[in-house]
């Protein structure tokens, strides 16, 4: 089955360089990411031996993750995956590892030429070393992401959030708003469950990527959206540095947008 490509948004606009596609339901915005996304591979692939994608591993990312894996045309053995934040200290089998859940939802199911996972029972200076080399080896040609409800992107929360951080990869702690997102999110049971430490690809590593695919789906994000679009640019909304991106499309659907007034 091939993704739609006829959803229509319910509203456009563009807030600085990033554009904005409004969905009037979730499915609609998932399944609309999932065609541009497809239609992006396709048209690198055409140009290229091989290409390299970084993948959000994150409940809001499900609905364009079920379309993606449906496209047809796709040759994911020319495919190097990568994601984009792991946490610290999880065991190998904890189905919270976000290379587990990007396995299952996709890695699994479209079986990428090669997948590179941050493995987050390494040591953290090495590992953040390690994958930096695998990053960085080529150009990134393109980032699927999130926006979390504190405006971070990847595990880059506010605090330690950096738009000119030298680093590529990097350890972090996370913010507590971070932290009760993912009990929010149904993905722990208590906040205490959740690692206070992570390993994440650094902001400016996710800008490097020559094209943006921004999926944000879901009530609990409408404050970070706003704060993304209206706000000032600022590492006190991580993801408001998307306005400054040359080819970043950001996907929402109302809940997460908001009421549409005056267009």
């Amino acid at each position: 089955m091939r993704t739609e490509r006829n959803i229509k948004p319910v509203l456009e606009k563009v807030q600085d360089q990033l554009k904005v596609r409004v969905y009037d339901q979730r499915e609609a915005m998932g399944k609309a990411a999932a065609a541009d996304i497809r239609e992006a591979m396709q048209r690198l692939l055409a140009e290229k031996e091989r290409i390299r994608i970084v993948f959000a591993a994150a409940p809001s990312q499900n609905e364009c993750l079920a379309a993606l894996i449906q496209s047809e045309g796709l040759d994911w053995s020319r495919v190097t995956a990568f994601h984009m934040d792991e946490y610290i200290g999880l065991p190998p089998s904890a189905p919270q590892r976000f290379g587990n859940f990007l396995s299952r939802q996709l890695f699994d199911r479209v079986s990428p030429g090669e997948v590179h996972l941050i493995d987050g029972l390494n040591d953290p200076e090495a590992e953040c070393d390690r994958y930096s080399r695998l990053v960085t080896a080529e150009p990134i040609d393109m980032v699927v992401l999130g926006i979390g409800e504190n405006g971070h992107i990847a595990f880059n929360d506010p605090p330690v959030a950096d738009f000119a951080d030298p680093l590529w990869v990097k350890r972090v702690e996370l913010d507590e708003a971070c932290r009760l997102q993912q009990v929010n999110d149904g993905c722990f049971a208590s906040l205490e469950e959740v690692p206070a430490y992570a390993l994440t690809l650094t902001v400016p590593a996710l800008m490097s990527g020559a094209h943006l695919f921004c999926v944000v789906p879901g009530a609990s994000k409408r404050a970070a959206v706003q704060r993304t679009l209206q706000g000032e640019i600022s590492e006190a909304c991580p993801a408001s540095i998307l306005r400054r991106h040359p080819d970043c499309t950001l996907y929402v659907d109302l809940d997460s947008y908001g009421q549409i007034r005056n267009g």
